[in-house]
């Protein structure tokens, strides 16, 4: 595969209650999701492989360790076909509960080790970066991922002491960064631990560039460990942010079916889809979680809702569990004919969304004010995983706390939501 190499870890620390509010800017750019968004985060093996098996296939490999698999969706130095890579393939092996990991082979450095790739011009990183980002989305949307998921860009080794090389690559993945966010989706970056992982490792911190929201970096070293590599800091990329490729091509067989495949340990968002369910009676669909909420649409029993992830709220008949769909808007969950009537159903992910925190020791505290125990820390850069919004403390110019996947919360004001004052949509209320 085009190698990558990734960066995770934790740190603790205390609250930073002053300072000037946190800029829009780089290297913590603010991601703005449209309505129906989710964000899957998976912890486990995966594998890729150049052309995406058929459905037949991948059933087969359920017997395998691998829950999620690396899909090549485009760009210009894509070197495998695609036959199986259609949106009724993404639905039926996401029906079967595997993830996927989208992959964008774009342009590659001036000073690539690929000599036959199409490479990145100096004159314009920032327009091919953006242009990559569009196609990539495009690419994306058209398989039937969702607003939240994350694609990767496999940035191949390249001369790393050639300087104005890396000037390029830097710039490129910046507005690769950029133009993601604003379009929704979460940026990751596929790159080989010596040259693209050590040098966006470098401006961690840097003004000057856009950091992405997630690294995978290529060691073939057979160590499939998410900390303690030796070109990138455990303090960088450290919650739900990090992939390595530790194996390169091999044969393994399961089901009686051989792939040649390279090897890969995630934490780190994948792609998200939306699963398909009918209603058992005329359901209204509300702007939150419960009974409480306006109405914004009705649908008929027998009716088919497109749902992207599961949270709770009021209990209707047995359930609390309610349906987020990707065309914005909740429906309980009982009249909906998912596995479980009680609790969520699998392959359906709980709700979150991840926004870049912005300022080292941000505390986790058991409750939404700084009066609450501190649980924890998180690094500058750092994932926040959130799930709702409530009001607290206020700090900065903002009483609004963000409620994470663990049950801590973080005052809004240190994350890249879109406002420093008031909710962001459309993340809900707690």
């Amino acid at each position: 595969m085009f190698s990558i190499k990734v960066a995770v870890g934790l740190a603790a620390g205390a609250l930073l209650l002053s300072g000037a509010v946190p800029a829009g800017a780089e290297p913590t750019t603010t991601l703005v999701f449209p309505s129906g968004s989710v964000s899957n985060r998976y912890v486990g093996l995966a594998f890729d492989t150049c052309t995406a098996p058929t459905v037949a296939q991948m059933t087969a490999w359920k017997a395998s360790p691998y829950k999620a698999i690396g899909i090549y969706i485009g760009g210009v130095n894509r070197s495998c076909a695609q036959p199986q890579l259609t949106a009724s393939w993404v639905s039926s092996v996401t029906r079967m509960g595997w993830k996927l990991i989208p992959i964008y082979i774009g342009l590659q450095a001036p000073c690539s080790t690929r000599t036959t790739s199409q490479k990145i011009s100096a004159s314009a990183p920032g327009t091919q970066g953006t242009a990559a980002a569009t196609d990539a989305f495009n690419k994306a949307r058209a398989l039937g991922l969702l607003a939240g998921s994350a694609i990767y860009n496999d940035m191949e080794h390249y001369d790393v002491n050639n300087t104005s090389c890396k000037s390029t690559v830097l710039s490129y993945l910046t507005w690769w960064t950029k133009e993601l966010h604003r379009r929704g989706f979460l940026a990751g970056v596929y790159a080989h631990q010596d040259s693209g992982a050590l040098q966006l490792a470098q401006v961690y911190n840097s003004t000057a560039y856009a950091r992405p929201d997630a690294i995978w970096i290529a060691r073939w070293d057979l160590n499939a460990s998410l900390i303690n590599w030796p070109t990138v800091s455990n303090l960088y990329w450290s919650v739900g942010q990090r992939a390595k490729q530790y194996r390169g091509d091999h044969t393994e067989t399961y089901g009686g079916v051989t792939l040649n495949i390279d090897n890969d340990r995630f934490d780190a968002p994948v792609g998200s889809v939306g699963f398909a369910y009918q209603t058992t009676a005329t359901l209204t669909a509300r702007s939150g979680p419960t009974t409480a909420y306006p109405v914004v649409a009705t649908y008929p029993s027998g009716s088919t809702v497109w749902v992207s992830c599961q949270t709770y709220g009021t209990k209707v008949g047995t359930t609390t569990v309610w349906n987020k769909l990707i065309v914005g808007g909740y429906v309980s969950d009982y009249y909906v004919n998912t596995p479980s009537n009680t609790t969520y159903s699998a392959p359906i992910p709980g709700c979150s969304l991840p926004f870049q925190t912005k300022t080292a020791g941000l505390s986790r505290r058991s409750g939404p004010g700084t009066s609450y125990a501190v649980l924890g820390a998180l690094n500058a850069g750092a994932l926040a995983w959130i799930t709702c919004q409530a009001p607290g403390t206020k700090v900065g110019t903002t009483s609004v706390w963000d409620r994470l996947t663990d049950g801590s919360y973080v005052t809004d004001y240190y994350v890249a939501t879109a406002s420093k004052t008031t909710y962001t949509a459309p993340l809900r209320r707690c």
